[in-house]
């Protein structure tokens, strides 16, 4: 997956993640989805975010996680 809209620069917000060079990191704009569900709320809250923000938003932190298996260990 491209992260095309997710930048990192050490000059802004202290390199944190951010979309499109905005002054949005990707975990503000993380919560923001969490507090509005509603898209539209969202959208009015955050007017400079568009569908494709959000689709990167959510893949980059998919993408953050570590994602290891673990076996089960039985007592």
């Amino acid at each position: 997956m491209s992260f095309d809209r997710i930048t990192c620069d050490p000059k802004r917000l202290n390199g944190q993640p951010c979309v499109r060079d905005l002054r949005l990191t990707v975990r503000r704009v993380l919560e923001a989805m969490a507090t509005y569900p509603d898209r539209d709320e969202l959208r009015r809250e955050y007017p400079e975010l568009d569908d494709e923000d959000l689709r990167q938003v959510l893949g980059y932190a998919a993408a953050s996680l570590d994602d290891k298996t673990l076996p089960l260990t039985l007592v």
